[in-house]
């Protein structure tokens, strides 16, 4: 392939020169990064909860793992305690159920919605990455990102460490991952889409394959008939592991219903098949 595709990424205004993981945006972003993967390590987060990795190193039962990772959620980040988390009678605003399951629940039912702009804003936060669409396109439109801005910070405010729980649900769906597809490092994943020019192409290439810039964080498939229904065209991708956030099966009734699974963007190979 030519050199010149490989260093295809987010383009400069669209990344932080500084981010929370081991390789910097440019990279991880990079075609050359969906080729070739590795590990995405978010800062402090295995040192930090050492003792639920450790555990579920030793265990070999999926049910097991889930219920451990379930309960170290609640027990660290007192989610059955509002009152430890700070909320007292006299809060405006009672934030006690707004936590990652929230979040994953809400970005089911509204990609461009306030939950959705909190794991938009997380993407950012840890991995450098800038959202170029959220209800429309942010690029170039000062009010759509003002907009933005506004709908992450109301989703995270009244909230107990809303983004450090959803880093170590990145890495409980990592560890997942490892154990469910041992060896691989991608997995062939589905997006379908209705408007041709709503993809971000960067390149065409032969065979129907396309190089596309896809946003922060994106909703695919493992089901292709599921991701025709959300479009006239469908893309098949495979996806690196390490940029799949959670997915539907991770814990019990999320994103059900469509086999869904959430993507940190990049930019990749595109196959369309319809």
């Amino acid at each position: 392939m030519d050199p010149t595709l490989l260093r295809l990424s987010y383009p400069r205004e669209a990344r932080h020169s500084l981010n929370r993981c081991n390789l910097t945006a440019e990279a991880l972003a990079s075609l050359a990064y969906q080729l070739a993967p590795v590990p995405l390590e978010l800062d402090g987060v295995a040192e930090l909860h050492r003792r639920l990795v450790d555990a579920l190193a030793r265990s070999d039962d999926d049910a097991e793992r889930r219920t451990l990772f379930l309960a170290h959620m609640r027990a660290h980040f007192l989610l059955d305690d509002p009152a430890s988390q700070g909320l007292s009678e006299h809060a405006r605003l009672d934030r006690s159920r707004a936590d990652y399951l929230k979040l994953l629940r809400g970005w089911h039912f509204d990609p461009d919605g306030r939950e959705a702009a909190v794991l938009k804003g997380w993407v950012e936060s840890r991995f450098g990455l800038r959202p170029s669409y959220h209800g429309g396109p942010l690029a170039g439109d000062p009010a759509a990102q003002l907009r933005f801005e506004r709908a992450r910070a109301a989703g995270l405010y009244g909230t107990g460490a809303l983004e450090a729980q959803v880093d170590l649900l990145y890495a409980y769906c990592q560890h997942a991952l490892q154990r469910q597809h041992a060896g691989q490092r991608h997995l062939r994943l589905y997006r379908g889409y209705g408007r041709r020019d709503a993809l971000d192409v960067l390149a065409r290439l032969a065979d129907g394959v396309a190089v596309v810039r896809f946003n922060s964080l994106s909703s695919f498939s493992h089901d292709r008939e599921r991701a025709d229904e959300f479009g006239d065209h469908v893309l098949a991708c495979d996806v690196p592991l390490p940029k799949i956030l959670a997915f539907s099966g991770l814990l019990p009734r999320l994103l059900e219903g469509e086999g869904e699974y959430l993507v940190v963007g990049g930019v990749m190979l595109a196959h369309r098949l319809c």
